[in-house]
């Protein structure tokens, strides 16, 4: 059953993102590109002055929070244009408009925009065929020039527009997502040591249902940096924005591999905490050492400076809890005589995370002597 309750705050998160700093500027891009495309169209030589409505189309098209977006959103259109002007043409010089030939070739435009080779410009492939066809009728020819540099005068300006006025560049605010995920993480580590402490079973669940969540914040986190390395392209203000995205992207990968085994150690932990099917008895005997490795590998994930000295304390403290949850998970697998339950997999995880944030804080300290 939907809860109507979020409906009003799905709302004002959807006001809030369409009237942020970013998009209000691209409207007011988008909006002087084009007026200043409507201006200038009337003044186009020859035929073109005719068609004068295509030029703001044009500039609007192009328009996007990034100049590589836009450039490349414009070179699409422009390409969709000329192969549907393409295929009318074809149909003029040989059957003409007709009842029948104007549907085929519309199909046939459909079936070139669904090979992705036009891109953005994609529908505009049986677009301009339509139109050419129909609209321009016995005048196809002035038509299809009137149309295509029309469009093509509103991309330059949509383009000139977007570099003057150039868009901000996001990389800095995605990687702060970077960063607030991997205090995500590290809180969601605390929370399954907080939870090992309470009384058996525990009752704080929040750490089991959050996991499954794990792994599509950190799709949309990189997503995030994706758009921010695509706003530097061909973005003047580069010359004053320097940020080494690639650090940001190494930096995720390795969050990426410490979700899935956090996401492996919660699911396991949550199976033998409430009995759910698969699940394997769990050793009172591992609580303390289990929760103390937990929040001591969860102190080095909630460091933002691998290269400070700071770090290297955490670590060799983590290192240690997990030590001494592997020498407890080897005496009682020794006592039991099975090596199969939660201890032998969570320290398995823990050590592995611990690998990959000390490799990490290595290489950061190289970069930083370098």
């Amino acid at each position: 059953m939907t809860d109507t309750r979020s409906a009003p705050g799905a709302v004002l998160r959807s006001l809030r993102e369409a009237s942020a700093r970013p998009r209000l500027l691209l409207a007011l891009k988008t909006a002087l590109a084009v007026g200043i495309a409507w201006f200038i169209a009337p003044h186009m030589p020859g035929v073109t002055e005719k068609y004068p409505y295509y030029a703001p189309l044009g500039a609007l098209v192009s328009m996007s929070s990034t100049l590589m977006g836009s450039a490349k959103t414009g070179l699409q259109t422009l390409l969709g244009l000329v192969a549907g002007i393409l295929l009318a043409a074809l149909v003029v010089v040989t059957v003409g408009p007709t009842w029948w030939s104007i549907p085929l070739v519309v199909g046939v435009g459909v079936v070139l925009s669904g090979t992705g080779w036009f891109g953005a410009g994609s529908s505009y492939v049986s677009t301009a065929a339509l139109f050419v066809l129909i609209i321009g009728g016995r005048n196809a020819e002035g038509y299809s020039v009137g149309y295509l540099v029309q469009m093509g005068v509103g991309v330059v300006v949509g383009l000139a527009v977007n570099f003057l006025v150039a868009p901000a560049i996001t990389t800095l605010s995605a990687a702060a997502r970077v960063d607030a995920f991997q205090k995500q993480l590290a809180a969601h580590l605390h929370d399954i040591g907080y939870a090992l402490e309470e009384t058996w079973p525990p009752q704080h669940a929040e750490w089991s249902r959050n996991a499954e969540s794990l792994a599509e914040t950190a799709t949309a986190v990189r997503q995030t940096l994706a758009e921010g390395d695509e706003s530097r392209k061909g973005n003047p203000r580069t010359l004053f924005q320097k940020h080494d995205v690639e650090k940001d992207f190494r930096r995720l990968e390795m969050l990426d591999t410490v979700v899935f085994h956090l996401r492996d150690i919660s699911g396991g932990l949550a199976d033998n905490i409430w009995g759910r099917p698969g699940a394997f008895t769990f050793d009172a005997a591992l609580v303390t050492p289990l929760s103390a490795a937990c929040h001591r590998v969860a102190d080095v994930l909630e460091l933002q400076d691998p290269a400070a000295a700071e770090a290297h304390r955490a670590l060799g403290l983590a290192a240690r809890a997990v030590r001494e949850l592997v020498v407890v998970v080897d005496a009682r697998t020794l006592d039991d005589g099975t090596a199969m339950g939660p201890g032998v997999l969570c320290a398995m995880h823990l050590r592995r995370i611990l690998m990959y944030l000390q490799e990490q804080v290595g290489a950061q300290a190289e970069r930083a002597a370098g």
